[in-house]
């Protein structure tokens, strides 16, 4: 079957090509029905069907691998790694399981992790899902205002955490922030269950904190079985920004989830049992938990869990994992690989990487230069794949495991089975067919299975976020432009909000940002519009040099702005030439690698920056003031 015919299958005959893909995962009770979409845009996947998302991750392996490696935990952090067979994860995970339930945790409760990359966090995702209990991780180290919000909105009835994480080899102290983040939040936590790393001190609160070590050692011979649920029931929230500034809590469901990683693993992916994989992501974000955790585990996988970063203590540790570990499938962020092409490529090629099959990358849109650059570095394919916190698992994508598909540099490919994605007209909502013109995508309802059932506790914000932007019609916006080329491939410009109107002309800062990475000085760049009085908006540049010695002194800056700007004009026009461009040593990011654009665009315009609390290294906002100052 071509892949064509197999993605007509998904929209045309939908129910019959979801039922066959539902048998991926484990049932205890059938499903009676397998799309119920009566209550557009709302739809429930597989209805009235039992399932268990842990059970399906853990227990339906031990009998054919139990002695295999489930998780390996390496932290270049503290200089520790710990092998976890699928028989042990088992164990691990009904122990903290039973401490949940002794701490009155059942079905439905909401349990919040605040976590830093560590074993224990994942025990904690999996003892959630097998008890029914709904897991809610917020990113370690996030500040106490957020991490605030977010226990208001969740309502957890207990909290898992440690005493810190580490970063470069400095520790950082979650209590504290979780300490203050309750003393401001309206609700107040049962529990708080704490995991004691050595790594910074802290006061407990008496009557509430616990010690995961001790608590571990009275349920030592745990056997919690898991709790069968319906397939529509939450397996956990995740938190994304939201334009009111009041985060949105994703909600997803248990079965559609299941199934679609499943699907996902094996026609995008093309993970086999036994075989090892290695996403670079954290549990904080989506991709951490679909292709760290849940993905990879129902696979019957080998999961690498880094606690660490991609040039500690050298650029080649990553690619050390890869050989020892014999992973087969990488994932990774274009964000990361830039920071990689800063170095020499010898230390990816001292090392043997025969085993990887592929490196997927996703989180920001992969421009074609860095695309090269790590394809010839690796000598392995590069895929590119497109998606969101909403929807769980790509969007766009190549499904080599369906049939083998050609990459285009630039593109994450096509449609990916479920999803019936449209580019439309924003002003009319009306499809653009022909190709290489600009539309929003969007995605015809209903949604595949594995995408948000709702905003957490909030319908309403559900359907007007998503649904009622596109005029005339329900369809599901990403915000994001796009174009669709002649054979179907679609090309990301950027979100709908970072378009640039200069003079009329409406820019794509994706495209301008393509142009000046394709100069061979330049590593990284971001574009953002700046407010002018006389064109409406302008392009400003801020590039990050792979020699900063190239923009040494003033008169070197001028001369690589000027051919940088030259490229812009030969390749897209002088209209989408910035008006400066500014050279950095680094760009201001959050701790998940994407770019603070609006941050970036206030501080141009010499507004307020707003809620900074996820920014990871300060220094590079102070210098991008001091850029603009000067």
């Amino acid at each position: 079957m071509t892949y064509a015919d197999y993605h007509r299958r998904s929209i045309q005959e939908r129910d019959s090509f979801w039922a066959e893909q539902a048998r991926l995962i484990d049932w205890q009770q059938p499903f009676t029905q397998v799309c119920e979409h009566d209550r557009p845009p709302f739809a429930n996947w597989f209805v009235r069907g039992t399932t268990n998302l842990c059970h399906n991750a853990v227990d339906r392996h031990l009998a054919g691998r139990g002695g295999q490696n489930a998780l390996v935990w390496v932290s270049t952090e503290v200089d520790q790694e710990r092998l976890i067979t699928y028989a042990e994860l088992h164990q691990e995970v009904q122990r903290m399981a039973a401490i949940l339930q002794a701490q009155g945790v059942g079905a439905g409760d909401r349990v919040l992790i605040y976590m830093p990359m560590i074993p224990e966090a994942v025990f904690a995702m999996l003892a959630c899902t097998r008890i029914g209990a709904i897991h809610s991780v917020v990113f370690g180290g996030f500040a106490s205002v957020s991490l605030a919000s977010r226990i208001d909105d969740a309502q957890p009835k207990l909290v898992v955490s440690a005493d810190g994480g580490s970063r470069s080899g400095k520790a950082i102290a979650y209590k504290p922030l979780l300490d203050e983040a309750i003393r401001l939040a309206a609700h107040q936590p049962e529990k708080v269950l704490m995991v004691d790393r050595g790594l910074a001190p802290f006061e407990r609160v008496a009557g509430r904190d616990l010690d995961y070590a001790q608590e571990r050692t009275r349920h030592l011979d745990a056997q919690v079985p898991c709790t069968w649920v319906e397939s529509t029931h939450p397996s956990y929230t995740l938190y994304t920004s939201g334009t009111t500034g009041k985060p949105k809590g994703v909600q997803r469901d248990t079965g559609g989830y299941a199934v679609a990683l499943a699907t996902s693993m094996r026609d995008i992916f093309q993970g086999r049992p036994g075989e090892t994989l290695f996403c670079t992501s954290d549990i904080g974000w989506v991709v951490g938990h679909s292709y760290i955790v849940y993905g990879p585990l129902i696979s019957g996988m080998t999961t690498i869990l880094y606690e660490g970063l991609p040039t500690r203590p050298d650029a080649s540790i990553w690619w050390q994992l890869v050989e020892r570990f014999k992973v087969t499938t990488m994932f990774s962020s274009p964000t990361a690989v830039r920071v990689l092409k800063k170095f020499d490529t010898a230390a990816m090629k001292q090392h043997d990487l025969r085993s990887l099959r592929a490196l997927f990358l996703a989180g920001e849109p992969l421009d074609e230069p860095t695309a090269t650059w790590i394809s010839q570095a690796l000598g392995c394919p590069i895929i590119d794949n497109y998606w969101q916190t909403e929807t769980g698992w790509p969007i766009l994508a190549l499904a080599n495991g369906v049939e083998k598909q050609r990459s285009k540099f630039g593109s994450p490919g096509l449609p990916v089975p479920g999803y019936d994605v449209k580019l439309v007209d924003e002003a009319t909502g009306e499809d653009i067919t022909a190709p290489n013109q600009k539309g929003v995508v969007a995605i015809e309802a209903p949604l595949p299975p594995g995408c948000l059932q709702t905003v957490w506790r909030d319908d309403a914000r559900f359907v007007k976020t998503y649904w009622q932007s596109v005029p005339n019609r329900l369809v599901y916006s990403t915000f994001d432009w796009g174009v669709r080329d002649e054979d179907g491939y679609f090309f990301i410009l950027g979100r709908t909000d970072d378009v640039i109107n200069v003079a009329g002309h409406r820019l794509g800062t994706r495209e301008i940002e393509e142009s000046i990475s394709s100069h061979p000085a330049v590593a990284e760049v971001a574009v953002v519009g700046v407010a002018d009085a006389l064109k409406g908006q302008v392009a400003v540049a801020f590039a990050v040099l792979k020699d900063p010695t190239q923009a040494a002194t003033p008169e070197a800056a001028l001369k690589l702005e000027g051919e940088v700007m030259k490229r812009v004009d030969e390749q897209l026009g002088a209209v989408a030439r910035p008006a400066r461009v500014r050279f950095l040593s680094a760009l201001p990011k959050t701790r998940s690698g994407k770019l603070l654009r609006r941050a970036i665009q206030a501080v141009c315009e010499g507004r307020d920056t707003g809620d900074l609390t996820t920014l990871d290294d300060p220094a590079a906002l102070q210098q991008l003031r001091d850029a603009m100052r000067n």
